[in-house]
């Protein structure tokens, strides 16, 4: 048996272990809590007869009080486990399908949006089991199994109880549905002011620039007053819902009392008790309440988390990509001489304007090649389509005569390099940066990488070599964008796709990386978006726009 067949099965088993035991630790929690009051009344009574308390009667009655207490314990790890293992494998399945998902799923939703769901509302799903469901369950069945004794205690007061459950159902169920709405919008305004913040941290300069910091303010200041808003919504039914339920508490236990020590005949058979029973009542009146002033925190809980439940059916249903499905040794030739081609594409976003229109672009293998054109010409918009990000709305995107999009993933990085703007840092070494975990990159290619586009020496002088964990400050600008290129040729690929590689360069650093270019281009397919790269390379230009 394989380790990994051998760890789910036991998952599996834990789970079934789980779930048996979250219901009979919450059973014999509320069994045992209920059993102290009826040994109660029989001490009270002895003691009003004047008769002597056995011993253990009195240890019985401290010994179920610390059961109940133990069981509750008990429930409570139970669930907290049992709420982690869900959000465990919940978060699995969404990362799971993050990385199925289209590449305009990512344009059309702020990040800070889809953070949220990651984040606030799991944590709600987690506190749907751990103290939601289960303990409104649990709280259920303490208030039936209470009902059932006071019918046989005192059937009046169970009569007085059952009558006032219809108005107390209506009135949870109001606050219930006010609670749901206001909780849907306050995770709406969390989600904007969770994107609000890292768009303001990445466009800082911009804002500084065009003197946009009051207009950022404003629209954080709405955001998170539309969130304190609703959750004073929230608060407001809270703060309603338990006082009512003490009142009411405290107006049915000084009724029964009432009626128990009236001299009319109907109302002691109805009413009339001992006086240990009557102690007994009092305090099963107290359990019944308690319960039922928690069932209103649950429902908040309840109501956070089904606000958060949709928000996750919405993210696990968003139409994934198209996954390509050729493999390298699939892909048809076409004409041997032609390395992309893109014939009579028209392509454009949500807005419904084409970004491109009618382009025909022709490149051969080996080719050097620069795009130029106005910006929003649709330069970076080529390369999406030729990475398979995006599928043209007419027309076809050609690698070596395969229809971009149809290519399968595993076979692209070795078709593409691409060199962004900004080093994208990955978790993990210096190596990592380079192979990006990628177990078909040898570390022997990667050190070949590096050294091509001589970035080697600077990493074999720090501490570890190539095993020196990333850190920011590891590096220089100029050494990130080497690494960078390292990172796109050290799987050997057959097309470099430059964008802006050398924008945020000065002069001295920019020369170190236009020759680390000219080493690493050797016998590519080359595509750049950069003027300064055409001028030191060469090449061909094609005006796109």
């Amino acid at each position: 048996m394989s380790g990994k067949y051998a760890g789910k099965l036991s998952e599996k088993r834990t789970g079934k272990l789980l779930m048996a035991a979250i219901p009979a630790v919450v059973v014999g929690a509320v069994a045992a809590s209920l059993i102290p009051p009826l040994i109660l009344e029989r001490i009270v009574d002895s003691l009003a007869a004047g008769k002597n308390i056995a011993v253990s009667l009195a240890l019985s009655y401290f010994l179920f009080l610390a059961l109940a207490g133990v069981l509750e314990a008990a429930r409570e790890c139970l669930l907290v486990v049992f709420g982690q293992k869900i959000t465990h494998d919940l978060r699995l399945k969404m990362c799971r399908k993050l990385t199925r998902l289209p590449a305009e799923a990512f344009v059309s939703q702020e990040p800070g949006v889809m953070v949220s769901r990651f984040v606030g509302d799991v944590d709600a799903l987690d506190a749907l089991f751990t103290s939601g469901i289960i303990s409104m369950f649990a709280d259920g069945c303490k208030i039936i199994s209470i009902f059932a004794i006071l019918f046989v205690k005192n059937r009046g007061l169970a009569y007085v109880l059952l009558i006032l459950l219809p108005f107390l159902f209506l009135f949870t169920r109001t606050v219930q549905k006010r609670m749901l709405a206001a909780q849907l919008k306050n995770r709406a305004a969390v989600g904007k002011v969770s994107g609000h913040v890292p768009e303001t941290i990445r466009r800082i300069r911009m804002i500084h620039t065009f003197h946009r910091e009051g207009y950022m303010r404003e629209k954080y200041d709405r955001y998170i007053r539309e969130s304190y808003a609703a959750v004073e919504r929230t608060n407001f039914y809270d703060a309603v819902y338990s006082p009512v339920i003490l009142v009411l508490n405290a107006a049915v236990i000084a009724a029964v009392m009432i009626l128990s020590s009236a001299e009319d005949p109907a109302a002691r058979v109805f009413f009339g008790m001992s006086v240990g029973t009557s102690v007994a009542v009092i305090n099963y009146i107290s359990q019944v309440f308690g319960p039922i002033e928690s069932i209103g925190m649950e429902i908040q809980t309840i109501q956070s988390a089904v606000a958060g439940v949709r928000r996750i059916r919405e993210f696990l249903k968003l139409p994934e990509r198209e996954r390509g499905t050729v493999q390298a040794g699939r892909m048809t030739a076409g004409n041997p001489d032609l390395c992309v081609e893109l014939s009579d594409v028209t392509f454009g976003y949500e807005s419904g304007i084409p970004v491109l229109e009618n382009l025909n672009v022709s490149i051969e293998a080996g080719e050097q090649v620069t795009l130029t054109g106005r910006t929003g010409a649709g330069k970076s918009t080529v390369f999406k389509l030729l990475l398979g990000l995006y599928r043209p709305e007419r027309g076809h995107v050609l690698i070596c005569g395969t229809e971009a999009a149809e290519i399968a993933d595993p076979c692209k990085r070795k078709l593409f390099g691409y060199v962004e703007q900004q080093f994208s840092p990955v978790p993990g070494t210096v190596l990592d940066q380079i192979t990006l975990s990628d177990g078909a990159v040898t570390r022997e290619q990667a050190v070949r990488a590096a050294v091509l586009v001589g970035i080697d020496e600077a990493i074999r002088k720090l501490e570890r070599g190539y095993d020196t964990p990333c850190t920011p400050a590891l590096f220089s600008q100029g050494q990130w964008q080497l690494l960078s290129i390292a990172r796109a040729v050290a799987s050997e690929p057959a097309i470099l796709l430059l964008d802006e590689i050398t924008a945020n360069l000065d002069s001295e650093t920019e020369e170190l990386v236009l020759e680390a270019l000219k080493k690493a281009a050797g016998n590519r397919t080359v595509i750049s978006i950069s003027h300064r790269l055409y001028e030191s390379m060469g090449g061909r230009k094609i005006v796109i726009g």
